[in-house]
């Protein structure tokens, strides 16, 4: 009896390692069958909520794709990522696009699909200020973002429109590298600075700073962070770039009807040192200022306040035409 019982204990067991293995094994030959793609994101921020919700939810798994993200910390470095095929896509801003086109280059970069609409940024003051006034900056050392991005070219519009001029009227400090502003400001470089979440709450909250305003409410609607590739992958891979905007546009329509609550918690496994309730708040702050685009069309009124805030700032190299870097077929076939 004992030994029948033991003998059905070592067949039970040999089943489950068999199962075991064949559902591995499935899982192993499913991945291996969903196409990767290597995207390139500018930065690790919330600003980019909708595409780490599409690969927590499942909706790039969903499309066959196998989304693999890294983060390149600046658009020199996002872009040169994409040009000698170290990426398959870039999430950047839209201007650097312009930039490569200017230098002539015989395989554009095409923005296909928009994730944010307005600028990222805000506006944190070292000390505490109250009944916060544009003017307050004139004669203060500004510690600004890197010359010819689209955060600098944003915020130096910022300030023009309230007749203040970048070059004169505030002390403009360039010369920290984009992933050392926010050390630097800590470090006690500048009385006010120009940063994106979750960096800027988390300095509201350990007394390091004040945020005084937002560079997106006061710039309005823009294509400030884009998805892009190269001209010839666009053609060659149609399907495969169909498919990732489809899930972008799931995303993006996810957390359009969702709580920030519930964002906050899909989207925590990429910001493992931040607490929840700073990135609720920042979702909450996104939200309400409208940063999140609804669907992935980066429409051609966006593409002229680029451009314009791109000749303000003395950056536009030359005048580009919508049509000539901006692909919306893939994105408004989707959303139709």
């Amino acid at each position: 009896m004992k030994k029948t019982w033991i003998k059905w204990v070592s067949l039970l067991l040999s089943a489950i390692v068999i199962f075991s293995l064949a559902a591995c094994n499935q899982q192993t030959e499913k991945k291996e069958k969903r196409q990767k793609i290597r995207v390139a994101e500018v930065t690790r921020s919330i600003f980019y909520a909708p595409q780490y919700i599409a690969v927590e939810k499942g909706f790039f798994e969903e499309e066959g794709l196998d989304v693999e993200i890294k983060t390149t910390w600046g658009g020199d470095k996002t872009m040169t990522a994409l040009l000698s095929n170290g990426a398959d896509i870039a999430l950047v801003g839209s201007e650097t696009s312009v930039y490569v086109y200017a230098r002539g280059a015989n395989d554009p970069i095409v923005n296909f699909a928009q994730l944010t609409q307005t600028d990222g940024t805000f506006l944190v003051a070292r000390e505490k200020v109250e009944n916060f006034n544009w003017d307050q900056l004139k004669g203060a050392d500004f510690l600004g973002q890197r010359k010819g991005g689209m955060p600098q070219m944003v915020g130096e519009y910022v300030l023009k429109q309230h007749q203040i001029d970048p070059k004169n009227d505030v002390n403009l400090i360039q010369n920290v590298d984009f992933a050392n502003i926010a050390n630097a400001f800590a470090s006690g470089t500048g009385d006010y600075v120009q940063l994106f979440e979750p960096t800027a709450s988390i300095f509201e909250k350990e007394g390091k700073g004040q945020i005084v305003a937002s560079f997106g409410e006061e710039s309005g609607t823009v294509p400030y962070t884009t998805f892009m590739t190269k001209n010839s992958y666009l053609k060659e891979k149609t399907e495969t770039i169909e498919k990732f905007t489809r899930a972008i546009y799931k995303a993006q329509q996810w957390l359009n009807t969702h709580s920030t609550k519930e964002a906050a918690k899909v989207i925590q496994p990429y910001f493992e040192d931040t607490e929840i309730e700073i990135i609720e708040t920042v979702i909450d702050r996104y939200k309400n200022q409208h940063s999140f685009a609804t669907d992935p069309i980066l429409d051609e009124k966006e593409w002229n306040q680029l451009i314009h805030i791109m000749k303000e700032a003395g950056e536009l190299p030359s005048q580009v035409d919508y049509k000539t870097l901006v692909d919306t077929s893939i994105a408004e076939k989707i959303v139709k």
